[in-house]
């Protein structure tokens, strides 16, 4: 890695069917690509990031709001993953460092960091923690795993992402060709926009993002929404954490966790409403 590759991957452990409706309320440009059996891989197509992750976290809003990477591609995992059945894996690099995120549902987020010479600089347990929420075998893929959170001179960090995916690999992630660890964002989205099967994923207003969760609903490829308790009370769940997320994340300055706020917000609405629509007329979805 050189010191201007800064980029990101998020990583859905579903098919672009069922990641596009909830992608599009992230409201950023991005480019949704297949990666395997039952993955998919977002593209950002912006660059809200700075490279330099060691000046302070906190001063990150005086360069024009941007954020370091990891902590915007972490707000956006968690909007993805939030309410979900799938997890989110954001990969990223600044030159300085890499590392993942991993979010899954309520559950607060994990990952690991290396430093550009591929020194671990996260708690072993993570790694351990992360191949649980991902349903990795728990005796090959974490020895595999815990190799890449020990010292070794002759892996850098971009070496220890390509490890991860390898371990991956097993649980089904293809990424295509040209999308690796350590490449410019600039590279990352030309080599993702030539693929046969890229969707563009970009913001036009609250109400397409609204008929699109719609679709999504009534399709079924959004696994919560069904009628029920149970789905009421998710919906109910999501409002409850979704309003005080996003203040948070409108006080911290941070795009990533007002997006994860206003995510939770819609799909917490539009649960309800769907719920009540659906409960008072007797039908399901897709009856």
């Amino acid at each position: 890695m050189t010191a201007t590759s800064v980029g990101a991957l998020l990583l859905c452990r579903a098919d672009p069917e069922t990641v596009r409706p909830v992608a599009h309320l992230l409201r950023e440009r991005m480019l949704l690509v297949p990666a395997g059996d039952g993955w998919s891989v977002l593209v950002p197509e912006g660059k809200p990031w700075r490279k330099d992750t060691h000046e302070g976290h906190a001063g990150a809003a005086a360069d024009g709001g941007a954020e370091p990477v990891d902590r915007v591609v972490g707000g956006w995992a968690t909007a993805l993953a939030v309410g979900s059945t799938w997890p989110v894996l954001a990969l990223w690099w600044d030159g300085d460092r890499s590392g993942y995120t991993l979010a899954s549902g309520f559950r607060r987020p994990v990952g690991y960091t290396w430093l550009a010479d591929g020194t671990p600089a996260a708690e072993e347990e993570a790694m351990r923690t992360s191949a649980l929420r991902l349903g990795l075998d728990p005796v090959t893929d974490v020895q595999a795993l815990e190799v890449l959170t020990r010292e070794d001179p002759g892996s850098d960090a971009d070496a220890r992402l390509r490890g991860l995916l390898a371990v991956l690999t097993r649980a089904g992630v293809g990424l295509p060709p040209g999308l690796t660890p350590g490449e410019p964002a600039d590279r990352l989205r030309s080599v993702a926009g030539i693929h046969p099967e890229a969707e563009q994923i970009e913001w036009a207003g609250w109400r397409d993002a609204v008929r699109v969760e719609l679709d999504a609903v009534e399709s079924g490829s959004l696994g919560p929404w069904m009628l029920g308790p149970r789905a009421r009370a998710v919906a109910a769940a999501q409002v409850a954490t979704g309003l005080p997320l996003t203040l948070w994340g409108a006080r911290r300055r941070s795009g990533g966790w007002i997006a994860a706020g206003l995510v939770l917000l819609v799909q917490g609405v539009l649960g309800l409403a769907y719920n009540r629509l659906r409960g008072a007329g007797g039908g399901s979805p897709g009856r």
